[in-house]
């Protein structure tokens, strides 16, 4: 029987001829599945047989679950650019998305496997990415983007740090910061490059004028400032000490910011959401160093970093690399403006849930949905070219066209 019989995996099911496919697409489900749950679970309509408390599950899902997934997409695309070597495709990357599913399972249902068990297949998952991803970066000799994958071993650090917590000290605290802490410079530093870098693309061609400020001295400073200041916060969330770098720290995030030209994006809704998310970076240092005055509840800065940039970024990162990748028109269609409307809704409601305590009721369930209804609505519209083939791809774009 020949080859031309039985193609290759990711010939023949195309959803995993590339990282993003599987990963942007079950992350997206699982993001709106997760809260969802996470509502009727809050207020204790529901029990999952997990060993974690609710919140610890909420959080763990959120950070070790959804973004995880999100991340690793991404860099399993850039890493080949990065590179010229081939994608991680086919069976190993098909492994990849069953061991993430298995570390789903078996958090949600620890207490039937056991707190050790799901740990370890929970943990396995970004291990077997920062591994992946080393190999690969070491292959092609890319030296300088080592950094990614030693935030990503930091991401597992956390992770499991967060079940031996939970496990021993009955509730997660310092590990959710660290986990946290890596994701916010995750941001900042791959945002600092594909946020002025898209600009600047998008500005030369459109709308010529001021470009954004090149990397330099002053975002080499504002990374380690936040980096340290993210540190203190890790170790000791309250204090002035704290409460001063963390507001040093959103200062400078956003005069960077304002040298990336975002006020000149308004046209392309693609780019402007990037502006948008980055400004939850600095949005969320400021409420973190209010919070460690006594000011504001410290979730209030927790989630301007977690439903603000997280949220937001991965959504516009998603839509732009699917967009991009299948050979479609990088522009956003009415529905992607509106899941990029429903996501930013999502992230002040759940901010506002917490500096208004008495309208949080109202606040977290416009949250929850609006969130739910922005990943649903992102693998709705993106799913069937997600799962489709690059020639798929094109036949939609040419159609629309």
């Amino acid at each position: 029987m020949t080859s031309r019989s039985h193609p290759p995996t990711h010939e023949a099911w195309p959803l995993f001829s590339y990282g993003f496919r599987p990963f942007f697409l079950l992350g997206s489900i699982y993001a709106g599945l997760a809260i969802l749950v996470w509502l009727p679970l809050f207020y204790g309509e529901i029990t999952l047989s997990s060993v974690l408390a609710p919140r610890d599950w909420h959080v763990h899902e959120m950070l070790f679950g959804y973004l995880p997934a999100v991340i690793t997409g991404f860099l399993f695309t850039a890493i080949p650019n990065w590179t010229g070597r081939l994608p991680i495709r086919g069976k190993p990357l098909m492994g990849l998305v069953a061991v993430w599913l298995a570390g789903r399972v078996c958090v949600t249902f620890s207490a039937l496997s056991g707190w050790l068990a799901a740990m370890l297949v929970d943990a396995s998952f970004l291990l077997l990415v920062a591994s992946a991803a080393s190999r690969e970066i070491l292959a092609g000799s890319n030296w300088r983007n080592m950094k990614v994958v030693i935030l990503l071993s930091l991401l597992l650090v956390a992770n499991a740090a967060f079940h031996l917590e939970a496990h021993f000290e009955g509730t997660a605290e310092v590990s959710i910061r660290l986990g946290i802490a890596v994701i916010v410079l995750l941001i900042a530093l791959m945002g600092g490059r594909i946020v002025p870098s898209f600009t600047r693309n998008w500005l030369v061609r459109e709308n010529p004028g001021r470009l954004p400020a090149p990397f330099g001295r002053f975002d080499i400073v504002a990374i380690a400032v936040g980096a340290l200041a993210l540190l203190s916060w890790i170790v000791s969330p309250a204090g002035i000490l704290s409460a001063g770098i963390l507001a040093v720290a959103g200062l400078l995030h956003l005069v960077r910011l304002a040298r990336w030209a975002g006020d000149r994006t308004t046209r392309e809704p693609l780019l402007l959401i990037l502006h948008i998310g980055y400004a939850f970076v600095p949005f969320g240092f400021l409420l973190n160093a209010a919070a460690a005055l006594g000011q504001f509840p410290t979730s209030g800065g927790i989630h301007a970093w977690m439903a603000g940039a997280a949220g937001v970024m991965t959504l516009a990162v998603m839509s732009r690399a699917t967009l991009g990748h299948t050979g479609q028109q990088l522009t956003a269609s009415l529905v992607t403006q509106a899941i990029y409307a429903a996501v930013v809704l999502a992230a002040i409601s759940r901010i506002c849930a917490v500096l208004e305590p008495a309208y949080s009721m109202s606040l977290l369930h416009i949250a929850a949905f609006s969130w739910a209804a922005a990943f649903f609505a992102f693998a709705l519209a993106f799913g069937p070219v997600l799962i489709g083939s690059h020639k798929q791809a094109r036949s939609v774009r040419n159609a629309a066209a």
